[in-house]
């Protein structure tokens, strides 16, 4: 990925991660800052546009390190389920992303004292396990030629008892990552969606073939691998496009080799989506007659449940692993 510019705060520089990634991408302009939140969340900024013409602010953050995960991420039967944010936004540019209604800008924040985000959990683990998301808010595999985030997340997880990490991802770098060893403390879960639905709705992402060539590759080197179809949208002739796309993922990976199977309808605060419908008029999917409750847009409940049980129905055709379905509502 390229950046038109980069942003620096002033206390950042110092950091072994603020160096390592100037030196790789040190031809591009570089801009010093007192706070991020100076240039990330200034009134008025066009999202769309942003995207266009990415730019790359380097940060350290300064609380907050680990936050309760939401209800509309499955906890896969998790009791201390958290999640946290190294980097703001992702790469990708999906047109049903929160992170569009969420964030006041498109520009990629990273946050470069990963020792804090480590030390917060620490602290945590001293009362109780936990699970964590640790690729919630972006795709930190996306991420791992600018900075092996990946990498360390590992190697901290591999000698830290009592934790749990997943790592989701729509991307293809598994490469970047081969020549690690597998740890039980990982879980590497690749978001799989039909053909159609990546061209149509999951700009700049890699395609499904490559995703499970990838998701593959990390089977047969050890690793423990979830398969998410989520979000399931419902579009003309769902049925059967998602009937054929599941036919293809399993004629790829062999379904006693995964961990499990996690699968939602699309679903979005509430708030996030009046403000993406404002500057993402050339999406159909985000204009569905849609229902909300509790501050959750979502399909219809009986839609909900209808494909619910289709998915149940057309999964067990392949898979006796565990399916986890996050119900909106």
């Amino acid at each position: 990925m390229k950046f038109s510019h980069i942003y620096i705060e002033t206390k950042a520089i110092d950091y072994p991660i603020a160096k390592s990634i100037l030196e790789k991408i040190k031809e591009t302009p570089l801009i010093q800052i007192k706070n991020y939140k100076d240039v990330f969340n200034r009134s008025k900024q066009d999202f769309t546009l942003q995207k266009k013409f990415p730019k790359l602010i380097l940060a350290k953050k300064e609380s907050q390190f680990l936050y309760e995960g939401s209800k509309l991420t499955p906890d896969f039967g998790n009791k201390n389920f958290f999640y946290n944010s190294l980097v703001f936004n992702c790469i990708y540019n999906c047109d049903y992303c929160y992170l569009q209604g969420m964030y006041p800008s498109a520009y990629i924040v990273i946050f470069v004292n990963i020792e804090d985000f480590f030390s917060s959990i620490e602290d945590k683990l001293n009362s109780s396990s936990i699970y964590l998301s640790a690729s919630y808010d972006t795709d930190l595999l996306a991420f791992e030629k600018i900075y092996p985030f990946v990498s360390q997340w590992i190697e901290f997880a591999r000698k830290t008892s009592g934790l749990l990490v997943e790592i989701r991802t729509k991307s293809s770098n598994f490469k970047e990552i081969q020549n690690i060893s597998p740890t039980e403390n990982i879980i590497l879960a690749w978001t799989l969606s039909p053909k159609s639905i990546i061209q149509s709705y999951e700009n700049k992402t890699p395609t499904l073939n490559q995703r499970l060539n990838s998701a593959l590759a990390a089977i047969n080197a050890g690793w423990k691998v979830r398969l998410c179809f989520d979000p399931v949208l419902i579009i003309p002739n769902y049925e059967f496009i998602y009937k054929e796309f599941f036919k293809q993922v399993f004629s790829v990976i062999p379904e006693n080799k995964i961990l499990d199977i996690s699968t939602g309808v699309f679903r979005i605060n509430s708030d996030y989506h009046k403000k993406i419908q404002k500057f993402r008029m050339d999406s159909d999917i985000l204009f569905y007659n849609f229902e909300e409750f509790e501050g959750i847009i979502s399909y219809p409940e009986k839609t909900i449940s209808n494909t619910k049980d289709f998915l149940y129905q057309e999964l067990k055709k392949y898979s006796d692993k565990k399916i986890d379905f996050t119900n909106p509502f």
